[in-house]
């Protein structure tokens, strides 16, 4: 990084999209600044993180190698209905979210990161943009990146008509330690990317680092997603936490009212294989709706969009935090020797969005023939669910 900043960036969005694009313009000579909406930590959003080359090249310049945040798996093996499986070796690393946050943010200590920090207007003034948010507080920088997730605020004011679609599943999820968990089903599962799937539901296991990041035996997690057909007039009320509030995009650990836990545990019962109904059952279970929204234009004046704020892809591929660090590590090669008293690099900023829509294009064809094959989202495939 440069002694003297080239232009300063204002990155909306604390996760670790928000913190890659934080590394990647560090590189580049680019003073940085970062808002997150949430007012505490910021939850862990999604746990499981298969490990990709974006987030291996990054973690590499940053001295963490991927394997000291990662768990190994040696084999893959699909359950059948009554938990008799099939095995075939494939090596893989796998990480968790809040690892992954904690490798990012360290290194970042000394960067302004404001917590509470909602995003209401910005303003574009000559070579400067002015970021307002909700508590008054203002930030003035020469770029901004909103990297601020599915429901970003930045998207909604760079484009106020693209809108989220629910893509007619949702993923009931788990992440606990492997040390609550009964020796024959650990036995079962440690070292192994292991699924499931049947007419309208997937289900897919594998162990991650644990909750410091542990990657010792009987100190790591067991996490867990099992996609499930929802038809959308009942996702309202499973996304209606105990509190009465509604959430829209992610139901987080605890929330879940107690007529829905005994409705998953049920549903889980007569649909799983007994190792991943015993799961599910010993699982403080939280759950996030999939959704898909197409990428509009990924370039503002003195903006831009990344990750899922600028387009999702559907989870199947594994990709969605890789391909917010490969929108991030583009944009800021895009923007590198760039100063505010010059143009901005228009050529280079239309080469990197055309590139990245085109990679978005590739994911997200294959994360949806990937979900047609197991009836998810399909009009043909059974529902799960609804209302007794």
């Amino acid at each position: 990084m440069s002694e003297t900043n080239d232009f300063t960036a204002l990155v909306i969005g604390g996760s670790v999209g928000g913190l890659a694009a934080a590394h990647e313009l560090r590189d580049v000579g680019a003073g940085v600044a970062v808002y997150e909406r949430s007012a505490g930590q910021t939850s862990a959003r999604g746990a499981g993180i298969v490990m990709q080359p974006e987030v291996d090249a990054l973690l590499n310049r940053l001295g963490r190698p991927a394997s000291s945040v990662s768990v190994e798996l040696h084999e893959r093996q699909q359950l059948d209905a009554r938990g008799r499986t099939a095995r075939h070796g494939a090596p893989q690393l796998m990480t968790a979210w809040d690892t992954l946050y904690r490798a990012l943010r360290e290194p970042l200590s000394g960067v302004c990161y404001r917590l509470d920090s909602t995003l209401r207007r910005v303003q574009v003034s000559g070579h400067d943009i002015t970021a307002e948010f909700s508590d008054g507080y203002t930030a003035r920088g020469n770029f901004l990146v909103g990297a601020d997730g599915i429901g970003s605020a930045t998207r909604m004011l760079l484009d106020s008509v693209s809108r989220p679609e629910y893509a007619g599943y949702v993923a009931w999820r788990g992440l606990e330690p492997e040390s609550a968990l009964p020796s024959e089903l650990l036995d079962l599962l440690a070292g192994r990317f292991t699924f499931f799937t049947s007419s309208g539901m997937q289900m897919l296991c594998y162990l991650v680092p644990g909750a410091d990041g542990e990657r010792e035996e009987g100190s790591r997690r067991v996490n867990w997603v099992w996609y499930v057909n929802v038809a959308e007039p009942d996702l309202p009320r499973l996304l209606t936490g105990r509190s009465g509030k509604h959430y829209a995009h992610f139901l987080p650990p605890g929330e879940l009212l107690p007529e829905t836990v005994e409705q998953v545990a049920r549903q889980a019962e007569v649909s799983l294989p007994p190792p991943f109904a015993e799961l599910v059952h010993l699982s403080d279970v939280f759950m996030q709706p999939v959704f898909d929204l197409a990428p509009g234009r990924m370039v503002a004046d003195h903006a831009a969009l990344i990750g899922d704020a600028a387009g999702t892809v559907r989870p199947h591929t594994a990709s969605g935090t890789s391909k917010a660090f490969g929108d991030a590590a583009g944009l800021a090669a895009a923007l590198r020797g760039w100063t505010p008293t010059r143009p901005l690099p228009a050529s280079e900023l239309e080469h990197w969005e055309l590139r990245r829509l085109d990679r978005f294009l590739t994911l997200s064809e294959a994360g949806f023939d990937l979900a047609v094959r197991s009836t998810l989202g399909a009009q043909r495939g059974s529902r799960f669910f609804g209302s007794d």
